[in-house]
Order: C-alpha cells, then sequence, then structure tokens
C-alpha cells in the first residue's frame, strides 16, 4: 500500500500530460459536448477516466501514487481556472468564445457547421424558450458553457457590458447588436 511502483516526478508529469491532452481534446470536440450530456457522453468519460488512470500512474498501485494523481490534476485544475480569470486571451483558449446561431429569425449555417449543430437542436432550445419558429428569434447564441441563449423579437435587452464586449462573433462578422 505504501511501497511506490513508480517515481514520484514520473507520476506527476504523467498526470499532468494526461490532463491537458484530456482537456484538450474535450475542449476541440466544442461546446456542444459540455451543455448536452447524454447517457452515450457519461458512458465515455466513465471510459475515458478509466482508460487514462494507467497512463497517469503507470504500474503504480500505491496510495501515495493516486494520491499525487489527484493532486496534480486539482493544482493543474487551479492553474488553469486563475489563468482564465486572471486574462482575457487565457480565458477565450481555455473556455472559447460564445456563437451566434441566429441572427434576425435566419440560422447562420457555417456556425452551426462548426458547433456540429442541426437544426433540430436548436429547435429543441426554441421550444424550451417557448418560442415556435426561428422566425420569433432575434438572436441565439451557443454560450461557452454548452447552453443556448434565446433573445425573442421584440425583447428589452439589457446590457451588463458596453456595447460589443459580451459577444465576439467568430470570423470577423460584425458582433451581435452592432
Amino acid at each position: 500500500m505504501f511501497h511506490l511502483g513508480a517515481p514520484l516526478w514520473a507520476i506527476a508529469v504523467r498526470s499532468a500530460v494526461v490532463y491537458l491532452v484530456v482537456f484538450g481534446g474535450l475542449r476541440l470536440l466544442g461546446k456542444r459536448e459540455l451543455g448536452q450530456m447524454t447517457v452515450f457522453d457519461l458512458v465515455v468519460i466513465l471510459l475515458l477516466a478509466n482508460a487514462v488512470q494507467n497512463a497517469m500512474v503507470g504500474p503504480d498501485t500505491s496510495l501515495e501514487g493516486g494520491l499525487l494523481a489527484a493532486a496534480v490534476l486539482l493544482a493543474l485544475n487551479h492553474a488553469l481556472g486563475y489563468l482564465r480569470l486572471r486574462s482575457g486571451w487565457w480565458r477565450r483558449i481555455i473556455e472559447g468564445t460564445p456563437t451566434v446561431l441566429i441572427r434576425d429569425g435566419r440560422y447562420i449555417q457555417p456556425h452551426m457547421r462548426r458547433e456540429d449543430l442541426g437544426h433540430e437542436d436548436v429547435e429543441e432550445a426554441l421550444r424550451e424558450h417557448g418560442l415556435k419558429s426561428v422566425s420569433d428569434v432575434a438572436i441565439a447564441v451557443l454560450e461557452v458553457d454548452g447552453s443556448i441563449s434565446i433573445v425573442p423579437k421584440g425583447a428589452t435587452v439589457h446590457r451588463s457590458h458596453p456595447k460589443g464586449s459580451v459577444l465576439r462573433a467568430p470570423h470577423g462578422e460584425a458582433p451581435a447588436g452592432s
């Protein structure tokens, strides 16, 4: 139980590499994967956790090895959280930016393709917001947490930030409301 099967530094480095690779992989999958978890997604996450366990600790099954791996994961997670809060650049790298899906009742197809969303995904969100049709939407945004925010046409919008700083439309498109 208290006998290390691998050097502490190796467990720490392996754990850090696995964290960064899994984080990067989940980040590349897109926002949709975060906000709309299905049973399939849960199974993948559980299997992924089991698959990377040995990659982190190697042959070590000691209590110390497991605790060190957990401590490295928690420390990296805390460090990324700190960077995210301290810098807009790091926030965009770590979290991404919101993506405008509908503007003035019209789908923005390139954004939907990039985010791997179909019309049925967005229409589900419309129904959840009590809207019948895409034509009733002033703007719909896929947020960084994977949820879809919808502002109906004719709704009063209250900005909490200066105009244009809340949403950054990708690929040089003008921000919402400009």
